[in-house]
C-alpha cells in the first residue's frame, strides 16, 4: 500500500503586505538599537573592566539589550508569524551579539528604503520633465534603464537583508515552530525508514535460524524414524527411537527459542519482570537483573525494552567473552530507562547490524539508544524512553 508525502501542517507564511510591514517596522526600530549601542557603550563601557563597577555596569547594559531584543521578537512574531519556542532563552551575549548585528542590517535595509523613496521622487518629477516635453527621448529612456536596474538591485538587496533578519532571529531566539515541526518529520521519516530495515533484518535473521537449524534438525527426526521404521533388530530400533525423542525434544527448545526472539508471550501475560526472569534462565552466562518499573507502561515500550535486553545479552555471549551481564530496569515518571552492562572484552560497533537496528526501533517510540563499550570493557547499553 502506497503512502503518500508527509505535510508539516500549516507553516504558510503570513501575506507579504503584512511581512513588508514587518520589515519597515525592522528599520524604524534600529536607530533607536543603534543610538542605545552607542550611548550605552560610551557611557558604560569604562566602567566593565574595574571589579567594583563592572558587574552592575554589565547587568545594566544586558537588561537593556534584553528589552530590545524583546521588541524584537515580537515583532517577528507579531509581523512574520515566527513561533519561537517558549523556554528558549539566549544567553547575555548572544543577545548582545543578535542586537548589534541586527540593528546595523536594519540601518542598511533603512537606507535602502530610503534609497527608493529618491528613486520615486525622481520618477515623478521625471514624469513631469516627460509631459511638459522638456526631455528627449534618449534621455528618458536613458533614466527608465538606470533607474529599473537599481530598483531590481534595490528590491534584491532588501530580499537578502530581510532573509538576514530571519536568519539572526533563529539563531538568537531558537528554530521556529514550523522549523521544528519539519525537523520532526524528517526524524520521523528517517526512523520509520529504520524501523523497517529492523524488522527485514530480523526476518532474515528467523528465517535463517529456521532453515539453519529447526529445519535440519526436524530432516534428522525424519531420517531416525525412518531407519527406526525399516529396522529389524527390535534393539537397534529402540535405540534410535531414544535418539528421535532427543531431537524433537531438542527441535521443540529451538522453536521456543525462535518463537521468544519473534515475541515472547510472557509480556502480555506476566509482564516485563518475568519476561525478563525467563531471559536469565535460558541466558548461557549468569545475568542479573533488577527491574524497578512500578506502575503499567504501554504495550510498545514493554516491548521495546525487552528487546534491547535481549538483543545486548545476546551480542554478550556471542561476541563480548562476558562472564556476566547485569540488566537494570528503572522508571522515572514518565521515563523507563534500560541499562545492560556486561564484564567482556568490549569494543562493540555501535553502528552494527543489531544495535542500529534496535535504535530504530527506539527512535520511532520518542527513545535513544547509547553504548559505551572501549577495548577491554565494560560495555554499557543505556536505552531510554519515554512511557507518556
Amino acid at each position: 500500500m502506497g503512502e503518500g508525502p508527509i505535510v508539516a501542517g500549516d507553516t504558510t507564511a503570513p501575506p507579504w503586505p503584512r511581512r513588508a510591514l514587518g520589515g519597515l517596522l525592522g528599520a524604524l526600530t534600529a536607530p533607536p538599537a543603534a543610538l542605545y549601542l552607542v550611548l550605552a557603550g560610551a557611557l558604560l563601557g569604562p566602567l566593565l573592566p574595574w571589579p567594583g563597577t563592572g558587574p552592575r555596569a554589565r547587568a545594566a547594559l544586558q537588561a537593556g539589550a534584553a528589552r530590545l531584543a524583546a521588541v524584537e521578537r515580537a515583532r517577528r512574531a507579531v509581523w512574520f508569524g515566527d513561533r519561537f519556542p517558549a523556554h528558549y532563552r539566549a544567553g547575555d551575549r548572544e543577545l548582545l551579539r543578535y542586537l548589534a548585528r541586527r540593528t546595523g542590517a536594519g540601518l542598511v535595509a533603512g537606507l535602502v528604503l530610503g534609497l527608493i523613496g529618491f528613486g520615486a521622487v525622481l520618477v515623478v518629477l521625471l514624469a513631469a520633465g516627460a509631459l511638459r516635453g522638456t526631455l528627449s527621448v534618449a534621455d528618458l529612456l536613458g533614466q527608465v534603464l538606470l533607474g529599473g536596474v537599481l530598483l531590481f538591485l534595490s528590491v534584491q538587496g532588501l530580499a537578502s537583508l530581510a532573509d538576514l533578519d530571519a536568519r539572526l532571529a533563529r539563531d538568537c531566539f531558537g528554530p521556529s515552530e514550523a522549523e521544528l515541526l519539519r525537523h520532526r518529520i524528517a526524524e520521523l521519516a528517517d526512523s520509520r525508514a529504520a524501523v523497517l530495515h529492523a524488522v527485514d533484518a530480523e526476518r532474515r535473521r528467523i528465517e535463517r535460524d529456521l532453515h539453519d537449524g529447526v529445519q535440519q534438525r526436524l530432516v534428522a527426526l525424519r531420517l531416525l524414524l525412518g531407519r527406526a521404521r525399516r529396522g529389524a533388530d527390535p534393539q537397534r530400533t529402540d535405540e534410535l527411537l531414544r535418539q528421535a525423542h532427543r531431537e524433537a525434544a531438542e527441535v521443540l527448545t529451538e522453536l521456543r527459542e525462535v518463537a521468544w526472539r519473534v515475541y515472547p508471550s510472557a509480556l502480555d501475560s506476566l509482564g516485563l519482570d518475568e519476561a525478563l526472569a525467563g531471559l536469565a534462565e535460558r541466558c548461557p552466562i549468569p545475568l542479573r537483573v533488577h527491574c524497578r518499573a512500578a506502575g503499567a507502561l504501554p504495550q510498545p515500550v514493554l516491548t521495546a525494552a525487552y528487546f534491547v535486553v535481549s538483543e545486548c545479552v545476546t551480542n554478550a555471549a556471542k561476541h563480548s567473552a562476558a562472564d556476566t551481564v547485569e540488566v537494570l530496569v528503572e522508571r522515572d515518571g514518565a521515563r523507563l530507562t534500560v541499562r545492560v552492562e556486561d564484564d567482556g572484552r568490549g569494543g562493540a560497533d555501535p553502528a552494527g547490524g543489531g544495535l542500529s537496528g534496535l535504535r530504530g526501533r527506539l527512535a520511532a517510540l520518542d527513545g535513544t539508544l547509547s553504548v559505551h563499550s572501549p577495548a577491554g570493557g565494560p560495555t554499557v547499553v543505556t536505552a531510554e524512553l519515554s512511557c507518556g
